[in-house]
C-alpha cells in the first residue's frame, strides 16, 4: 500500500505540477500577447506620426510651389516696369520734336534737338547695363558678330576683320542681347 500510495502521490504531484505549467504557460501567453498588441500600438502611432508628418510637409511644399510659381509670373510681368518707366520721358522728348518741328524751318534746332533726345535715351541704356559692342576694325568675333557679307579688304591689315558694321550690336551685363551685323574683309 505504500507503494500505491506513492504512486498517487507522484501521480497527484505531477497533475499539480502539470495544471501549475499550463497555468503558467496560459499566464505566459497572455503576457507575450499583451507585449505584441502593445508593440503593434507603438509602432502604428509612430506609423500615423509620420504619416501626418509626410502629409504636412506634402501640402507645404506643394503650397510653396504654388507660390513661388505665382511670383515668378508676377515678376515676369512688371521686369520691364523700370526700364518702361525711364523711356516714357525720351517719347515724350520724341513728341514734343515732332510737335516743334512743324512751322520750323531751321534744321539745326531740330538737329540739337535729335541729339539731345539720342543723348538722353542712350543714357538710359547705359544705366540698365546696355553697352555697345565695338566692331569696326576689330578682328571677326562670332561671339560678339555676325557676318552679313563678305568684301575684298581695302587693304592687307584688314583682312579678317570688320570692315563696316551694318547694324551695332549690344552687350547686357556683360551678355550679347544683339549680334553686331558686319561686312567682312577678305
Amino acid at each position: 500500500m505504500k507503494k500505491d500510495t506513492r504512486k498517487k502521490a507522484e501521480t497527484n504531484k505531477a497533475s499539480t505540477n502539470k495544471a501549475r505549467g499550463q497555468k503558467e504557460g496560459k499566464h505566459t501567453k497572455a503576457v507575450e500577447a499583451e507585449v505584441v498588441a502593445s508593440k503593434e500600438k507603438e509602432l502604428q502611432e509612430k506609423v500615423d506620426e509620420l504619416n501626418d508628418k509626410y502629409l504636412r510637409l506634402y501640402s507645404e511644399f506643394d503650397n510653396y510651389r504654388k507660390r513661388t510659381s505665382k511670383e515668378k509670373l508676377e515678376m515676369s510681368k512688371t521686369a520691364s516696369e523700370g526700364v518702361i518707366l525711364e523711356m516714357l520721358p525720351v517719347l515724350d522728348d520724341f513728341e514734343r520734336a515732332i510737335k516743334s518741328t512743324e512751322d520750323i524751318e531751321d534744321c539745326a534746332a531740330v538737329k540739337d534737338g535729335v541729339n539731345h533726345i539720342y543723348t538722353k535715351f542712350k543714357g538710359i541704356l547705359v544705366k540698365q547695363g546696355v553697352t555697345p559692342i565695338e566692331a569696326i576694325g576689330n578682328e571677326f568675333d562670332t561671339d560678339f558678330h555676325e557676318a552679313i557679307t563678305q568684301i575684298p579688304a581695302p587693304s592687307k591689315d584688314l583682312k579678317g576683320k570688320v570692315v563696316d558694321e551694318v547694324e551695332k550690336g549690344y552687350l547686357l551685363n556683360e551678355k550679347v542681347i544683339r549680334f553686331s551685323k558686319v561686312v567682312i574683309g577678305k
